[in-house]
């Protein structure tokens, strides 16, 4: 065991940070927890002693009178007060914000070592995952993001010890949206039975909470592009950016327009309906050639080559039969042969991606003792 003891610092409160910290209230032997901010507010342990530690729940925390409370810190005076902790620290980010995920370098460096599900680093710009990565050797810090794609399920480190056992990843295919994964299997069942709208189908899930507040921001396909360019990066694909390969938006052209305000989303809903006719003759073709449509996102590893869109597929397949908002990722390997590597599962929700998250930090604790 470490003689040292380790510092943790969580950044965001929300449906995932919540669901984070409720789990790691209950893990043997937890960090130190001496930094957690939201948005708008930072509560901290005050140094040098970095004591006491801060409750693993923002309520009881928010009203410890010794606790030392401030607004939003920027990332390098975060870093600045993990790196002087009398040990090693670890920054958990719960959060999708693009700006503390391109200062990712910053902590690292400083060896401090990052568990989060946040896909903006590593899905941006190639320079930026390079610069994480490079940062880390030189800190001898660690980077954990599992939860970046699937949230809870074991997509990335199955991809990276496929890659790192020496295996030839030839080709990755699977639905990567939970969001699009429920549209689909609602709208265009295996059974055909279904009658129902596709705007009548996306409004349904919004108000269950399986989209985005503004549900174009699922539609768009970027999401679904984000992942795609992660795992693409990890078989060894150069990949600049979600942008720089095809992704078909669902969001018809004469609605991409509308503001991203709560009335823009009224708007777009309001005005889905007209463009139901174009999504059931797309259900129809499929249905015609006793197939199904999909969303899925595809990395053909030798070819070079990442797209996302709509796909038909054989009714007994395993995409075909996915249900509610399941994922299902599929590898296909020189190992494996024709018969690909299956992971399936929860892909989205609070609770199962915080599980990702927690587990990421076990593997850091464990390798930093």
């Amino acid at each position: 065991m470490s003689s040292k003891p380790i510092y943790l610092g969580v950044i965001g409160v929300g449906g995932v940070g919540t669901a984070f910290l409720n789990q790691l209230a209950r893990l043997p032997n937890a960090p130190s927890l001496v930094l957690l901010a939201r948005s708008s507010q930072t509560l901290t342990s005050p140094a040098p002693a970095y004591s006491p530690a801060i409750p693993a729940d923002w309520q009881t925390a928010s009203a410890n009178p010794s606790l030392t409370k401030s607004g939003p810190l920027s990332p390098p005076e975060i870093v600045s007060y993990l790196s002087s902790a009398p040990g090693r620290s670890v920054l958990v980010d719960n959060t999708s914000d693009p700006a503390l995920a391109s200062a990712y370098p910053l902590f690292l460096r400083a060896g401090i070592s990052i568990v989060t599900p946040n896909k903006k680093a590593f899905s941006s710009d190639l320079s930026l995952w390079k610069d994480i990565f490079a940062a880390a050797a030189e800190g001898k810090a660690l980077v954990y993001h599992e939860s970046t794609v699937g949230a809870g399920l074991p997509v990335i480190s199955t991809l990276r010890d496929l890659v790192a056992t020496g295996d030839e990843v030839t080709r990755i295919e699977g639905v990567f949206s939970g969001t699009l994964s429920f549209l689909f299997n609602t709208f265009a069942p295996v059974s055909g039975s279904s009658s129902a709208k596709w705007s009548e189908v996306v409004t349904q899930a919004k108000q269950l909470g399986y989209t985005e507040p503004d549900p174009r921001d699922d539609l768009n396909g970027m999401d679904v592009a984000r992942k795609l360019t992660i795992l693409a990066r990890i078989a060894g694909l150069e990949v600049q950016s979600p942008d720089s390969f095809p992704v078909e938006s669902l969001i018809p052209a004469e609605l991409a327009s509308l503001p991203a305000t709560p009335d823009g989303v009224s708007q777009f809903l309001a005005r889905l309906p007209e463009f139901d006719g174009q999504m059931a003759a797309l259900k129809e073709q499929a249905e015609k050639a006793g197939k199904v449509v999909r969303y899925v996102g595809s990395v053909d590893v030798g070819k070079k080559e990442v797209k996302v869109g709509l796909q038909q597929f054989d009714k007994d397949s395993a995409i075909a039969g996915l249900k509610g908002s399941d994922n299902i990722i599929s590898f296909y390997t020189k190992r494996y042969g024709s018969n690909p590597l299956i992971i399936q599962g929860a892909g989205a929700g609070g609770d199962v991606t915080a599980m990702g998250v927690t587990a990421d930090l076990i593997k850091v604790l464990e390798r930093l003792q």
